[in-house]
């Protein structure tokens, strides 16, 4: 197996731990730090507000860093789609608004002198199959309707199957973007506090933020950028639904690939780009990523990875191993746009979520659109991304979402994944029943074992064992905590309680199974 790491992690942002330890006031107050809080802080400093951002992390480091980085503003659940539920108008003031933010990363890159390899490419839509030949004629019927720059193309490069190419998509390298965007960000004397968790959002005038360690911000304004939001009531989660997606890269022989962007009509579907080789990179790497599933719902993690390199093998000439594998979350709105905007559960509280696979863009056009917002400027794409929208031509899509969220509590009647916590190898984990609770056993490499709540904190779910990442993961909002509690994702803001019987105890191995390097 391939090194499980971010092909992006070498270039992330780094920052010495400075978390906030004292109470203050500025003009707006961010919370999360990737592309989208970044993007928004940005442009509210160039604005003239005073801007302090807070990182539970340090910045960079948590969804934006485990993405593919395509640039498209070819939606992801295609145009067709989107006219049908929310209107020609609609669909395309989307493809604007990507097309902007493509620009947009461009010309930051370009002013801020910033080096990420941007490039513009050209995208591909393409069907391997005969029987799903009449998604590509509907979505070109649609875009010949909406006037959207396309052409038919009856053999793509590399794949050799019919497709639509889009002009003037773009890659580039989101590690060495959001580097220089950070430091850009303190240059214009916005204050970076990473290691610094958020518990509580009271919207109003002021709004106050409340963190971990009991420090208060109050703002005019605070915007939640976190990918997902956390303490935002219970109406807003049922407008999402949590997505694990998976990544690969495999080297391969320079200029083998044409550098573009590739993404295919099946279900789950594929997404293919090169990152081109340079000084520190001797060979092209191909990044291939898809093989989605709901977050916390299946049990096959491991073999993802495996079903990527070996869709790759079958259908391009002279792949080889990948080198590395990394896995990310994405959260699919009922129409396939972000939610961004001003949220429902407090005055001048403004959110950004719902990035449907697309989260590099929805992130910077979210920045523009909420620096907009904050500032009272009148913005057209408003009621496009409006988080409370109404999105009735989606009704059967949020009547299957949400079943699907109901049926993971069911998880409370059943029984364990184990009845013996002897049987669990080392380094991996399951859930146990105990009486009328459930436990998330830990065996660690060592042998011994930890306990802990299997209750997640956010609403009250049972995570479930990720074998692939070693992490517990929430079926139900897509929280995620490492093998022994601590919160990755959220929208949970705590970690999983310990259990204080018996739990964290060295317990003896099963027959057959021993400690991870022994």
């Amino acid at each position: 197996m391939s090194k499980l790491q971010s092909i992006w992690a070498g270039a992330l942002p780094t920052m010495p731990s400075d978390p906030l330890t004292s109470n203050t006031n500025v003009d707006v107050c961010i919370i999360g730090a990737g592309i989208a809080g970044l993007t928004a802080a940005y442009r509210l400093l160039k604005s003239g507000r005073r801007v302090t951002l807070l990182d539970a992390k340090t910045p960079g480091h948590a969804e934006t860093a485990y993405t593919t980085a395509h640039l498209a503003w070819a939606i992801d659940d295609r145009f067709t789609r989107l006219a049908e539920i929310r209107g020609d108008e609609v669909a395309k003031l989307a493809a604007v608004s990507h097309q902007v933010a493509i620009s947009d990363i461009q010309d930051i890159a370009k002013v801020e002198r910033i080096e990420c390899e941007f490039a513009r490419v050209p995208g591909y839509l393409f069907s391997e199959f005969t029987d799903s030949l009449h998604i590509l004629e509907e979505e070109e019927k649609t875009l010949n309707r909406l006037n959207i720059a396309h052409r038919h193309v009856d053999a793509i490069p590399l794949f050799r199957k019919p497709g639509i190419a889009f002009p003037e998509h773009a890659r580039f390298h989101p590690g060495m973007y959001l580097s220089g965007l950070l430091e850009a960000v303190q240059r214009l004397g916005g204050v970076v506090k990473p290691d610094t968790s958020v518990v509580k959002i009271t919207g109003g005038s002021p709004c106050t933020i409340e963190t971990e360690t009991g420090y208060t911000i109050t703002a005019r304004a605070v915007v939640v950028a976190t990918n997902v939001p956390f303490d935002a009531g219970l109406i807003l989660h049922t407008r999402i639904a949590a997505y694990t997606t998976y990544a690969i890269a495999i080297p391969i022989a320079n200029g083998s690939v044409p550098d573009a962007l590739y993404w295919d009509t099946e279900d789950p579907y594929h997404y293919v780009r090169i990152l081109p080789a340079s000084v520190d990179r001797p060979m092209d790497l191909l990044i291939v990523g898809g093989e989605d599933h709901k977050t916390g719902q299946a049990k096959n993690q491991l073999e993802r990875w495996s079903a990527l390199e070996a869709w790759a093998k079958s259908r391009i000439p002279n792949v080889g191993k990948a080198a590395l594998h990394w896995s990310g979350q994405v959260f699919e709105t009922l129409d396939g746009l972000g939610l961004i905007g001003r949220g429902a559960w407090g005055e001048n509280v403004f959110v950004m979520t719902g990035d449907s696979g697309m989260g590099l863009t929805h992130g910077t056009l979210g920045g523009r659109l909420i620096a907009d917002l904050v500032n009272g400027v009148q913005n057209p794409w408003e009621k496009v991304y409006d988080p409370n929208r109404w999105t009735v031509g989606a009704a059967l899509t949020m009547l299957q979402e949400n079943s699907n969220l109901a049926m993971q509590y069911a998880d409370w009647f059943t029984g364990g994944d184990l009845s013996d916590e002897g049987d669990i190898a080392p380094g991996q984990g399951a859930i146990v029943r105990r009486g009328l609770r459930k436990i998330a056993v830990h065996r660690k490499p060592d042998g011994s074992i930890c306990e802990l709540s299997a209750t997640c904190p956010h609403l009250g779910a049972v995570v479930r064992w990720n074998p692939g990442e070693q992490t517990w993961d929430c079926p139900a909002h897509g929280s995620r905590f490492t093998a022994t509690g601590e919160v990755m994702h959220g929208p949970a803001v705590s970690g999983l309680e310990p259990e204080e019987t018996p739990g964290n105890k060295n317990l003896p191995l099963a027959v057959g199974l021993t400690p991870q390097g022994s």
